[in-house]
């Protein structure tokens, strides 16, 4: 199935190996030779094609599953779920998600989306709104022994913050950027110290919106971005050597 267009990796290139696999399977993948519902060849016949180790050609498929462009059928293999090129806006490449050397880059974008969003919230807030974002709140505080139960309501409370700001352009700027990090956030390890601090920063969110106070928001939104932003960065692995 690979027909040719997977070639063996130029081991001399600057770049990270999984991110030279991953662009590559990207480019096999919207280059009309396959469809929706096939199958791709096993993970030992692709790293054969492209002359690496199979654990570089895991990591790529993981992260083009993630992308929703692959689906991973337990015990029968990995299919191609979409060929469309339009999953991610033209604006952000498709390799940001694809290695760790970028994750800096977005987490900076992220922080300064949320930012503002989080100032936007303050002005365009209704009680409705409040009630729901400390519903939300509510929920995180419930899950601090729980990484899994807390990280799902952090992120269902930063979601409602960008819809609160009601403004579609940054709300899918930052849908984007947050789809990209989530491999990567879902790496942190979290501890209840870190949870009960987090909920705490989102608190303080919370009080400066129900405020009105656009200017305290975006500094609370960002203290909280700064710390959520260092665990993950601290989560990151380092450099991947170049495999054989």
């Amino acid at each position: 199935m690979t027909g040719g267009l997977l070639q063996p990796l130029d081991l001399s290139k600057r770049e990270g190996t999984t991110i030279s696999i991953s662009r590559q399977l990207l480019d096999y993948l919207l280059s009309g030779r396959v469809q929706p519902g096939d199958r791709l060849p096993p993970e030992r016949k692709l790293a054969e094609a492209l002359g690496v180790g199979r654990s570089v050609v895991r990591e790529a498929l993981k992260s083009l599953t993630l992308l929703g462009l692959l689906e991973v059928r337990l015990g029968d293999g990995t299919y191609v779920k979409r060929v469309d090129a339009d999953i991610l806006p033209e604006s952000i490449e498709w390799g940001l998600v694809l290695g760790a050397a970028h994750v800096p880059d977005l987490l900076e974008a992220r922080r300064h989306l949320d930012v503002i969003l989080a100032g936007l919230a303050a002005v365009r807030r209704d009680e409705r709104d409040m009630t729901d974002l400390r519903a939300l709140h509510a929920a995180m505080k419930a899950a601090h022994r729980d990484p899994v139960r807390f990280a799902a309501a952090q992120a269902a409370f930063l979601r409602a913050v960008t819809e609160v700001a009601d403004n579609d352009v940054l709300a899918g700027a930052a849908s984007t950027i947050r789809s990209l990090l989530q491999f990567w956030v879902a790496r942190v390890p979290l501890s209840k110290e870190a949870m009960d601090a987090q909920a705490a920063d989102a608190a303080s969110v919370i009080d400066a919106i129900a405020a009105g106070d656009d200017a305290a928001a975006r500094a609370a939104m960002g203290l909280a971005m700064d710390r959520a932003n260092e665990q993950i960065l601290k989560a990151l692995p380092a450099e991947e050597p170049v495999e054989a």
